[in-house]
């Protein structure tokens, strides 16, 4: 008895570590040896932790077809090609190894007990027809209308953060009003009292890199603690939703029912897991990066100050422009074609967004940044298919307010030098921004 407790305590310590090196150490490790022989996927990730400009290897890919080859898979920057990844039915959300191999069964047998916002049964990583109930149900509730209801509040959350600021001495915008104003909302949106605001906004910040690839290991244990206890508050919090309703989007959440049948437990965490950390994690870089692109281009902020109308429209350009997601993969259920392109069963395809959104048969000139472009709104910074971001209504919202009223209070608003971009491999955007602000 004393031997096996003694065993299970030890494979219980060994699980963090491998979850660890499965999912982001071997990455990490292997990407970086493939970039150094020239592989034009490990490059780019290489490439996106470093902080560097991708242009050139946007373009590099696009050169070499439609679909290019890579050490891992196939990889592409085409507009035309990612949305038929995203779209088609002969592609699949999941991770090599998901198909019982024995390495599928080692993760597997890995896998944390807590929620994880990439992993099942998050919409992230489920496929129909599990995919198609659930998304109907929280689809139901997360309505562009049910979003739009938002917009008062949203503008009261950062007319208040705003109101805090000092404008006479230099601050980090990232921490206090681009990270603070997502994670607000979300609050609000999952009905968290006021005595638990502090922690969920703690919670957030440190469970939004959970969507990252090569994480070290001191993030990665910050990540899972982070995700172990929103998971406990979570299970406090639905029984409270479950007796006291409120007004807000996840109590009616809790409430949905198709046929009869609503979410189960472990699908309302899950959901809630994944609007904090993907909720907080791409809003927090469009406002960033939009913040950054617009103080460093006064004749952009000149034509919005003329045509406050085209706020909406800049939010989208910024989207295009520098989006907050990288890329995403999917891998193919059977033998297909894609773009003229054979693929064999199992095929992992990389769809990279921000490449995309730089295809000149989809945008004209598209290295500059144009508040006033013509359709802006095409881009693919949100996915495609039936896993476009069920958040997309709230970011562009958010956006919009968020951007056009900084500006608003503080048009002299200036970028310092010492701007730092995450190291992160997928997920793009700034981890500090200073600036100080002039009305």
């Amino acid at each position: 008895m004393e031997g096996d407790a003694v065993l299970a305590g030890t494979l219980a310590r060994a699980k963090p570590v491998i979850r660890w090196g499965l999912g982001h150490a071997l990455p990490r490790t292997v990407l970086r040896r493939e970039a150094r022989r020239g592989d034009l996927q490990g490059r780019m990730v290489v490439a996106a932790a470093d902080g560097r400009d991708l242009t050139g290897l946007f373009e590099e890919i696009r050169a070499a077809g439609p679909l290019a080859r890579t050490r891992f898979g196939w990889m592409t920057t085409t507009h035309a090609a990612v949305r038929e990844v995203l779209s088609s039915d002969d592609f699949r959300v999941g991770v090599i190894g998901s198909d019982g191999s024995p390495l599928g069964r080692l993760v597997e047998w890995s896998a944390g007990e807590h929620l994880h916002p990439v992993r099942p049964p998050s919409l992230l990583a489920v496929n129909p027809p599990e995919h198609t109930r659930y998304r109907k149900l929280v689809t139901g509730v997360f309505t562009v209308r049910a979003v739009e209801q938002l917009r008062g509040r949203v503008q009261e959350i950062a007319d208040g953060l705003l109101d805090e600021l000092d404008p006479s001495r230099p601050l980090d915008l990232v921490e206090s009003y681009c990270g603070l104003l997502p994670v607000t909302v979300i609050s609000e949106i999952l009905g968290v009292p006021p005595s638990d605001l502090g922690k969920v906004l703690s919670l957030g910040a440190a469970a939004a890199p959970s969507l990252d690839l090569g994480l070290g290991w001191r993030t990665f244990r910050d990540v899972e603690t982070a995700l172990a206890e929103f998971d406990a508050w979570l299970g406090e919090h639905l029984d409270h939703l479950r007796r006291h309703p409120g007004q807000d989007l996840f109590s009616k959440l809790v409430a949905a029912r198709d046929g009869g049948v609503g979410l189960t437990e472990t699908e309302l965490k899950s959901t809630a897991g994944l609007v904090l950390a993907a909720g907080f994690e791409t809003t927090v870089n469009l406002l960033g990066s939009g913040i950054a692109l617009l103080a460093g281009d006064p004749g952009q902020l000149a034509v919005l100050r003329e045509r406050p109308e085209l706020w909406g429209n800049a939010v989208e350009e910024v989207l295009r422009y520098d989006p907050p997601v990288l890329l995403t993969g999917r891998l193919a259920t059977r033998a297909t074609e894609v773009a003229g392109v054979p693929l064999p069963r199992g095929a992992l395809v990389t769809t990279v967004l921000a490449g995309a959104n730089r295809d000149p048969l989809v945008f004209a000139d598209p290295g500059t940044f144009d508040v006033t472009r013509d359709g802006a709104r095409d881009h693919v910074s949100f996915g495609s298919g039936r896993h476009h971001c069920l958040g997309a209504s709230l970011a562009r919202m958010e956006g919009e307010i968020g951007l056009r009223t900084i500006f608003d209070r503080f048009p002299g608003l200036r970028v310092l030098p010492g701007g730092r971009r995450r190291d992160t491999r997928i997920l793009r955007g700034y981890e500090v921004l200073p600036a100080v602000l002039t009305p």
